[in-house]
């Protein structure tokens, strides 16, 4: 037989290496993700390929039989087992049917309001990244009685870079730490350096960590793989298409009923016990001869595929079981998130492609789902099982799943397993609710949706924006704060416009350059793998751009979120409390635009006092107030992106933090102004810059050489110059003196300007301020002993009578 990775093999020169089992249990394909190029495709678990269910059970009770021996009948006894969404469900409940006496769980990608998170992590090569730990028992992983915390046993289809292993150690560990762990998989093939990760992990904690796995080897990739299997993607996709089109089906799908045991849970979601086990056991002939039944029969059901739906594999499979053993020629795989190419080609495994909307209303939105190798498996009867949260009128609609299945078999029959609801907690046990997941684009943001994710709630329903000059007035008398309102979005004039492109043209290779010294100075000396966070809004522009930089140079991936920061309010903690269930609060990286005098560098380190694991050092493009240790330069020069508001930011508001709009367990907010799409220029300001990256290249090789043996320690030099102007001009308030050309942008864009003042020769830095300046009647004041290039000054002690320094009325905005 051709073995299933020969097509892509050939084109792309992915090779297997190991043991000798490896092409029996592996096949090769392409992914549609910008993450990873290829996929391995196993035979044998049950997602993409349909298999015989016996054999997809097997081979986990195999492995779990294999962890029961190693550990032994006492530690087994004291031992739980932790499988990965999606594609490992089912694999883990197997394991743990090997093991015999453990209780299991399985992360997941749907939150349920009833059931606070017991830790999170990330799957960053995934097509959904975000794993939820969502056990109904709190104490799930404090098991093993008084000798304390038992082994516990992690199972995933492929052990691959082992990144998703170790990011799910450290958040559990530094919760739950034990003495043994366990990682299970199907193949192991891991790099020498992979494994190497986890032994350091290993010696750091004093915790044992075996591996146990049916074949071992390893992926040889070339180095331009990724490019090359993007562009061979695309190429395919223009020479054919799906299939099967979306129609609907000609007769109804034959709806089974099975008998669930009542209160019995549709699998590990929340936790899977040796009773329930024991239980589901107990009631599987019944169900099966239900469904022989409702099919008339084998000779009548004929060849037919048990078809489960994304994380709901197990229950699915245990019954494809029960009827294989009763007889029918049976075969089983699931539906799936997972985009992947297919190529009818007997040397490539994914042969075919059903693709379907989303049908169960997922947390992170609607989106397309998929089912592999159905069309053309030469079934006669395709049996649907989902559970009832999945079974909605898009599971029924036209070019819905069900529609789809009826154009790949002449037969569609459709069981509904009861979704565990577990028992909400008592009011003297609650805790905050599962936070949602972040806001993306298109439906919150311009940016691509894998470009940032943001941990705020959208309030563009909701009327935020009042006149620059009533804002002012109640924010100086103590009535208001600034954040509970937002300005009028300035509008700018095409001569203005005009400034913003010629600055992003004369500053884009300035700009790749800081972006990519501050980008390799974060590699270097905080995380080999961070996770940015930017402070919304500046500080968005630039985590994009970091983040387009570490995958333009280095290949990698990284997470980035935008969260809120208020002035004399502090972080948003909700947003801190999220990032803490998903990350290693040690990997996160605070990314800002510039340092003005260091009131938010300030503003950060006290807000995260009591969030214990995260560093309050921020990481930003250019640092003129010295109030950093990480950035791209320190230079004071234009960056364009503080030209604009929101038409430059992913069309996002400010954010916004008011008590009647924002409760104790909600995300700070802001605005998404569709209205503006047809000014925005967020994704032509990245793209512009990241076109610039080959060309700077050296000079941040350089730039990062000296910087590695510098003394680059703060040294708060802008917030005592903010105090001495401030001193000089008679204000007596530095937070009305903002520094810098992005904040000076901002008081002209935002506040009720005063005056400028302008180091004098600052040329083209300064061209869109002086514009400014002059169609809002504001004076600027040239001066030679300026520490930045320009400082903004608000007008003290505002009122709407108020006159400028000039003794001019102030002009509205």
């Amino acid at each position: 037989m051709v073995w299933t990775g020969t097509w892509v093999s050939d084109r792309l020169g992915i090779e297997l290496a190991g043991d000798d089992e490896l092409r029996g249990l592996l096949g090769l394909a392409l992914r549609r993700n910008p993450r990873r190029a290829h996929l391995l495709v196993s035979g044998v678990l049950g997602k993409h390929v349909p298999q015989l269910p016996s054999v997809v059970h097997g081979h986990g009770v195999t492995l779990g039989r294999r962890v029961r021996a190693l550990l032994g009948p006492e530690e087994a006894a004291r031992a739980v087992v932790l499988g990965y969404a999606e594609t490992a469900t089912a694999l883990g409940h197997a394991v743990a049917d090997g093991l015999e006496t453990a209780p299991y769980l399985h992360s997941t990608r749907r939150p349920v309001a009833s059931v606070p998170s017991a830790g999170g992590f990330e799957e960053s090569h995934s097509h959904a990244t975000s794993h939820l730990l969502l056990p109904e028992d709190p104490a799930f992983f404090d098991r093993g009685g008084e000798a304390g915390r038992g082994p516990l046993v992690l199972v995933d289809d492929e052990f691959s870079t082992g990144n998703t292993v170790l990011n799910t150690l450290r958040d559990l560990h530094a919760r739950h730490p034990r003495d043994h762990y366990v990682i299970v998989a199907l193949v192991d093939m891991r790099a020498a350096g992979d494994a190497g990760r986890l032994a350091a992990f290993a010696e750091e904690t004093g915790a044992r960590v075996d591996v146990v796995a049916h074949a071992r080897g390893t992926v040889r990739l070339p180095e331009d793989v990724l490019a090359r299997g993007l562009r061979l993607v695309e190429e395919q996709d223009g020479r054919t298409a799906d299939p099967l089109v979306p129609c609907a089906p000609a007769v109804a799908p034959v709806r089974l009923e099975l008998g669930w045991p009542a209160g019995l849970p549709d699998g590990g979601r929340h936790g899977f016990t040796p009773d329930h086990r024991a239980r589901l056991r107990e009631a599987l002939p019944a169900m099966a001869a239900r469904i022989v039944d409702g099919l008339g029969g084998p000779e009548q059901a004929g060849r037919v595929l048990v078809l489960g739906f994304e994380e709901l594999m197990y229950a699915p499979l245990v019954l494809a079981r029960a009827l294989e053993e009763a007889g029918l020629d049976m075969r089983f795989s699931t539906t799936t998130r997972s985009p992947v190419l297919a190529v009818d080609d007997p040397g490539y495994a994914i042969r075919t492609r059903l693709a379907f909307p989303a049908h169960d209303d997922p947390a992170d939105g609607p989106g397309e789902r998929y089912a592999y190798n159905v069309a053309g498996g030469g079934f006669d009867t395709v049996l649907a099982v989902v559970d009832s949260a999945a079974d909605t009128p898009a599971l029924h609609a036209p070019g819905g799943l069900l529609a789809q299945l009826a154009t790949a078999a002449p037969r569609v029959a459709l069981a509904v397993v009861p979704a565990h609801t577990p028992v909400p907690r008592t009011p003297d046990r609650q805790e905050p609710p599962v936070l949602p997941a972040p806001l993306r684009g298109p439906d919150f943001s311009s940016y691509e949706p894998d470009d940032v994710g943001w941990l705020l709630q959208d309030l563009s329903a909701v009327r935020l924006e009042a006149p620059v000059e009533e804002r002012e007035e109640a924010v100086q008398r103590g009535g208001a704060h600034y954040a509970e309102s937002l300005p009028v979005e300035y509008q700018p004039t095409e001569e203005y416009q005009e400034l913003y492109r010629d600055a992003l043209a004369g500053s884009a290779a300035r700009i790749a350059r800081a972006v990519g010294t501050v980008t390799e100075l974060v590699l270097a000396e905080r995380s080999p793998r961070p996770v940015l966070v930017s402070l919304a809004r500046a500080g968005t522009p630039v985590g994009v751009l970091m983040r387009r930089w570490a995958r333009h140079r280095h290949g990698t991936e990284l997470p980035h979120y935008a969260v809120s920061i208020v002035r004399g309010r502090g972080i948003d903690a909700n947003a801190l409390r999220w990032l803490a269930a998903h990350h290693d609060p040690a990997d996160v990286v605070f990314v800002d635009g510039w340092t003005g005098k260091g009131a938010i560098t300030r503003e950060l380190a006290d807000a995260l006092a009591g969030f214990p694991g995260f560093d309050p050092e921020i990481a930003v493009l250019a640092d003129p107030g010295s109030c950093v240790r990480t950035y791209g330069t320190r230079e004071d020069f234009l960056i364009p992106s503080a030209c604009l508001n929101s038409t430059v930011s992913g069309l996002i508001s400010r954010t916004v933090l008011r008590d009647d709009l924002v409760g104790p367990h909600d995300y700070h907010g802001a605005k998404f102004y569709r209205e503006l799409s047809g000014s925005d220029v967020s994704r032509d300001f990245v793209a512009a810059v990241e076109a610039r990256f080959d060309e700077v290249a050296d000079a941040v090789d350089q730039q990062v050489k000296e910087a590695a043996s510098a003394d680059r320690a703060p040294t708060w030099e802008g917030w005592a110059a903010v105090e001495r102007i401030s001193e000089e001009q008679g204000i007596h308030d530095v937070n009305l003196v903002k520094p810098g050309v992005g904040e000076t942008t901002r008081v002209l864009l935002r506040r009720v300007p005063w005056k400028i003042l302008a180091r004098r020769g600052a040329g083209a830095d300064l061209a869109h301020i002086r514009l400014l300046a002059e169609q809002r009647g504001v004076p600027v004041e040239e001066r030679d002993d300026l520490p930045y290039t320009c400082v903004g000054l608000i007008h003290p002690r505002y009122t709407r009578g108020a006159t400028g320094a000039d003794g001019k009325a102030v002009g509205s905005a």
